[in-house]
């Protein structure tokens, strides 16, 4: 209900794009025994859309409903355990800022370069240090070239520290945004889309208010999000030694201490990026249990009046995941059917 509220209390411009993109999905189960299988669970995520709202049948569903209540706010929320298939999202489908989560995207299709010998992780190439400008006052925020880095040390940077000049000196390595995007579409990531650098998406930050409209420049959708995650820790797009180069500054990560990793056990592993806007915190990564269970998530949070509520809800939201993977009784029977 509280879902409804929310929406009936857009603008009508607001609850006409969000109509457009928004609708909610099905619950989602898989049990993969193959990476095919495995991304056979987001085509039915994504196909039971048209399906209508959203009915939580079981405990762990309704649990995470009610954390991702958008009385004050959207919240987007996708997990997906990387043994089952077992997928479970609360506006899964809907675009949501990605602000530095995508520097994930950014990273792995450098890697791919490496990969195709293009450079090498140890080739260098200038921060881009922002210039300051005036917001909106050109297409792309000016900047100009700082310290000379090598490509190991920028991902470091980027994804431990969501360093800014790190992340834009990636990216006009890579081709700029296009070529982001165009790694996204080669690995079947369709709902994700990169239109600025981040010296460009920084300075014009506030223009839009991601609590109540959603613009699609530099936004994904939970799921996609997800199906990132849990393809890249499945190896499907780089080799091990690369894809670690990721998972590894992500576990290192020095920013969101109070969101994803605030309320987990200290044995889990966390391998976590976030992301800050205007109005927006989020945080998505990879956790593994002490016994060996691995789940992906994605948690999208607007509004809640600040920050630090903003932050307090990630963390409550993954608490409430792991415990529901980790325990099993995300896999309990539904009660009820559509």
């Amino acid at each position: 209900m509280a879902n409804t509220r929310f929406w009936q209390g857009l603008t009508s411009f607001g609850a006409a794009v969000a109509l457009a993109v928004g609708a909610l999905l099905a619950p989602a189960v898989a049990h993969a025994d193959d990476l095919d299988t495995l991304e056979n669970a987001f085509d039915r995520a994504l196909g039971s859309e048209e399906r209508g709202p959203k009915v939580y049948n079981s405990p762990f569903e309704t649990q995470i409903a009610a954390l991702a209540n958008a009385s004050q706010g959207r919240i987007g929320v996708a997990a997906m355990d990387l043994a089952t298939g077992h997928t479970i999202d609360v506006l899964g489908a809907q675009r949501f800022p990605m602000a530095s989560t995508s520097k994930i995207a950014i990273a792995a299709t450098f890697l791919e370069g490496v990969e195709r010998r293009r450079w090498s992780l140890t080739s260098e190439f200038p921060l881009m240090i922002p210039i300051r400008s005036q917001a909106n006052s050109t297409a792309v925020a000016p900047v100009k070239p700082g310290q000379t880095m090598q490509a190991i040390d920028l991902i470091e940077l980027m994804l431990t520290r969501s360093s800014n000049p790190a992340t834009d000196a990636l990216l006009a390595a890579v081709g700029g945004p296009r070529a982001v995007n165009d790694w996204a579409r080669r690995a079947g990531i369709s709902e994700f889309r990169i239109d600025r650098d981040i010296a460009t998406l920084v300075r014009d930050d506030g223009g839009v208010d991601p609590a109540a409209v959603i613009d699609y420049r530099d936004s994904a959708t939970p799921l996609a999000m997800v199906q990132l995650l849990s393809g890249l820790y499945q190896g499907r797009w780089l080799q091990r030694q690369h894809r670690d180069v990721i998972l590894g500054a992500m576990e290192r990560c020095r920013t969101g201490k109070r969101r994803i990793p605030a309320l987990l056990p200290e044995d889990a592993t966390v391998a976590h990026k976030t992301g800050s806007l205007y109005n927006t915190s989020s945080d998505v990564g990879i956790v593994r249990t002490p016994d060996g269970r691995a789940f992906a998530l994605a948690i999208y949070v607007t509004g809640q009046g600040s920050r630090l509520n903003r932050e307090a809800r990630i963390a409550q939201l993954a608490r409430a995941i792991y415990d529901g993977y980790s325990s099993g009784t995300a896999l309990q029977r539904r009660t009820a059917r559509r």
